[in-house]
């Protein structure tokens, strides 16, 4: 019996409609193969949205979002909007959109493939069999706590205040998305805070302490987020699941990216309690070499097999993606971001075209 699902696709800015479209072809591939039917409704977000509305998230976008039963997304951003105000920005629409639909949990898949274990700048014996998933919490901390702003004080000199805060449940519920991803995988969980200085992680620590008497099967451990980041540099395989707040969490997922030699080969996931997540690539707008055939579509293809498996239940149709990928980089497909001698360089187009080919492959 066919399973129907309603997709939003936010293909954004610079490279986005061109690995947007690559993710398409082979969702819809898949789909044929596990008689899974997708209803695809595009909207705009980001600098697109700005161009067409003067709003980088348009009511309209929100609401599409949310009658989905995933999102998925490319890139937003580019240097045409850096001059405009920070609430104007196309980041304004992405923040926007992760609390429109109480997306408060990222995932942050971090895996050396083997095919690409040369292109990390670290050491081979370093980051080989690196595997690691950080759990950012992703709608509390610095980036949404109240006040903020820039002030003019009493003398006339400007001050600039963000503020850091969690509640208990903020950081109880980020906290079991954590335990319960560890509990799928190596059964280690690294909680990461500044406890040491910073009250709001020393409620971090106390609570997600609290919470691993529930878990008894994982190995907890505490790092502050200083030591992380050496340690995910200079012994990254110690570490299986990570979770951290907002602004220690986007810091360290970037670092832990980079292990893998290109941040154009990594998607993410953001989930709520309830409703559609997002699923989108890790790596911006590139807009220097949008609409060029150059950009890398993986992180695009990977993004969307999470969709599948944390979206929308269809882990069989994921690992055929998955496997796709794994295929064409054995074969020695490569995308200029990614290329070695040897290799195959593609662009974006027939990079999606090995993938079909791939999938097809009996």
């Amino acid at each position: 019996m066919t399973q129907n699902y309603r997709i939003t696709l936010l293909p954004g800015d610079g490279i986005g409609p061109e690995i947007m479209a690559v993710a398409v072809d082979v969702l819809n591939v898949v789909g044929k193969q596990f008689d899974l039917q997708f209803d695809f409704q595009e909207a705009l977000i980001g600098g697109a949205a700005i161009d067409a509305t003067g709003e980088p998230l348009p009511a309209a976008t929100l609401e599409t979002c949310r009658n989905s039963d995933a999102v998925l997304l490319a890139a937003i951003g580019g240097y045409k909007w850096d001059t405009l105000p920070s609430h104007q920005r196309p980041e304004a629409g992405l923040l926007g959109l992760r609390a429109g639909l109480g997306l408060f949990a990222n995932l942050r898949p971090a895996k050396i493939l083997p095919q690409l274990i040369d292109a990390s700048t670290l050491k081979k014996e370093v980051v080989e069999g690196v595997d690691i998933m950080v759990v950012r919490e992703l709608t509390g901390g610095i980036y949404f706590g109240k006040p903020k702003g820039i002030f003019a004080t009493e003398t006339g000199e400007k001050r600039g205040v963000n503020t850091m805060v969690y509640t208990e449940s903020e950081i109880d519920r980020i906290g079991r998305v954590a335990f319960e991803a560890a509990r799928k995988r190596g059964g280690k969980l690294c909680s990461v805070d500044k406890a040491n200085v910073l009250e709001v992680s020393q409620l971090w620590r106390d609570r997600i302490t609290k919470l691993s008497v529930e878990y008894p099967d994982i190995e907890l451990s505490h790092l502050y987020v200083d030591n992380a980041a050496m340690q995910l540099l200079r012994a990254p395989k110690q570490f299986d699941t990570i979770v951290t707040g907002n602004l220690f969490g986007d810091i360290l997922s970037d670092a832990a990216a980079m292990l893998t030699g290109s941040i154009g080969m990594l998607p993410s996931a953001s989930l709520g309690a309830s409703g559609p997540g997002v699923f989108e690539p890790v790596h911006g707008s590139a807009p220097d070499i949008a609409g060029q055939d150059k950009a890398n579509p993986l992180a695009q293809v990977l993004s969307a097999a999470m969709m599948l498996r944390y979206g929308l239940n269809q882990p069989a149709a994921a690992d055929k993606i998955e496997q796709a990928v794994f295929q064409v980089l054995e074969q020695g497909d490569r995308t200029g971001d990614i290329i070695s001698p040897g290799k195959n360089l593609l662009g974006c187009r027939a990079m999606g075209e090995a993938l079909i080919h791939a999938l097809e492959e009996k």
